[in-house]
């Protein structure tokens, strides 16, 4: 993995914006719910919904999936937002992503509003939230 990371992010926002062929307004909505995570979160990710990414197996095994709440995009943000707070390392590395050519996107309203609410009860929760890694 690049620079010792425990998890690497193939990122389409680390340096500038770097998507092909989306329409403006799904590339805002995606930038700036990235933004809006990493400001309400405080993790230093600029592709917090990144779906291509690299996670070391010492790192998968001290997160403890009973915790999980999310599904979809908001299950990427709180692996990522897991990992930062038991202190493992995060890089990003820049992709260039092309807008798929077959199939459709799964973004929903359900999906959205998780992402949005989802990211409040994912800060209120980590308040009370001891940090622990796993022991396995």
């Amino acid at each position: 993995m690049e620079q010792n990371a425990d998890l690497a992010i193939g990122s389409r926002y680390c340096k500038g914006v770097n998507v092909i062929n989306w329409p403006m307004s799904r590339l805002l909505m995606s930038y700036y719910g990235s933004a809006y995570v990493r400001i309400m979160l405080g993790i230093p990710v600029h592709d917090t919904t990144a779906g291509f990414k690299c996670y070391r197996a010492t790192t998968l095994k001290a997160i403890d999936f009973d915790k999980i709440h999310h599904v979809g995009y908001g299950f990427q943000i709180e692996m990522k937002y897991n990992v930062y707070k038991l202190g493992f390392k995060i890089v990003e590395v820049p992709i260039i992503f092309k807008d798929r050519t077959e199939g459709t996107s799964k973004m929903s309203g359900g999906i959205f509003k998780e992402a949005i609410f989802g990211v409040i009860g994912l800060r209120i929760r980590s308040w009370f939230r001891k940090w622990e890694r796993m022991n396995n």
